[in-house]
């Protein structure tokens, strides 16, 4: 239980049916595989893959069969929340196998504690709506997980990130409620990280003194346009994902990793010291 823990995350993978292009633009499908392909090659392997939502772009079950296809040649235990452009009854048709899905409830939230991390799964969807909310019965279910286990480090994943980023048109869609969300973490120190999806882009900020995290999309990424009222823009910037590395020592360090091909790693040294 002392041993390092590394957690992989991706987000925003929005796979339409037969390969078509995401905005007639982005190939989301062969994004992904390019993803599973450096998630399974990655030495020393992670621990396990979160997915931090919008697994789909419009949430049909067709969509979610080329989606499980292709998680399903993923090497390392993966689990998943639902984002605001899944649906919440064909996700739990596609992953219904699956040990961390509930059977039964409104919101599909969920814990795993196969880990020296606690892995808690927050739906913050609301149907058919592009923000997220944390209900009352929502923000219950989180305070009963956290004083289930008020001295195991955790990790706590919603889809909508609880902060303003300064891009207009996503902070009009993002957690609602994220004074709620302050309150729970207020009183739950155990969580040290809250990992986010939704904004296509790595972000870093703080709630409740509680690091948050977003991910990368694994294709496509939301323009950086601090504009009020700036259009809703992607770009083609390279896709990526994050590693958080947790040690019972040093708590979590989050490391990005862009998706590709890249030369190295070549040495710093050789016989002779430093190379020069």
């Amino acid at each position: 239980m002392n041993n390092a823990f590394v957690l992989a995350q991706i987000s925003d993978l929005h796979i339409k049916t037969a390969g078509r292009l995401s905005y007639k633009k982005v190939d989301t499908l062969g994004a992904l595989k390019n993803c599973i392909a450096q998630l399974n090659a990655l030495r020393p392997a992670p621990d396990a893959v979160a997915i931090t939502g919008d697994l789909t772009d419009f949430g049909k079950d067709e969509e979610y069969a080329e989606v499980r296809a292709l998680l399903d040649t993923l090497t390392l235990p993966w689990f998943a929340i639902p984002g605001n452009h899944d649906d919440r009854a064909a996700f739990r048709r596609a992953f219904a196998d699956k040990p961390w899905l509930p059977v039964a409830g409104e919101f599909i939230n969920w814990t795993v504690d196969d880990f020296p991390v606690r892995l808690i799964g927050l739906d913050s969807t609301v149907p058919e709506k592009p923000w997220g909310e944390l209900c009352d019965a929502r923000a219950a279910w989180l305070r009963e997980q956290l004083a289930a286990a008020p001295d195991t480090p955790t990790i706590l994943m919603l889809h909508h990130h609880p902060f303003i980023s300064g891009i207009d048109h996503m902070d009009r869609q993002n957690l609602r409620d994220d004074g709620r969300l302050a309150r729970v973490l207020i009183n739950a120190p155990q969580v040290e990280r809250v990992l986010c999806g939704h904004v296509h882009r790595f972000m870093v900020a703080q709630l409740a003194g509680v690091v948050v995290c977003t991910a990368p999309g694994t294709s496509h990424q939301v323009a950086p346009d601090f504009t009020p009222d700036g259009p809703a823009h992607f770009v083609l910037e390279p896709p990526g994902m994050l590693l958080h590395r947790w040690s019972r020592a040093h708590g979590v360090s989050t490391h990005y990793l862009p998706l590709g091909q890249y030369d190295g790693p070549w040495p710093f040294y050789d016989e002779n010291g430093l190379i020069d």
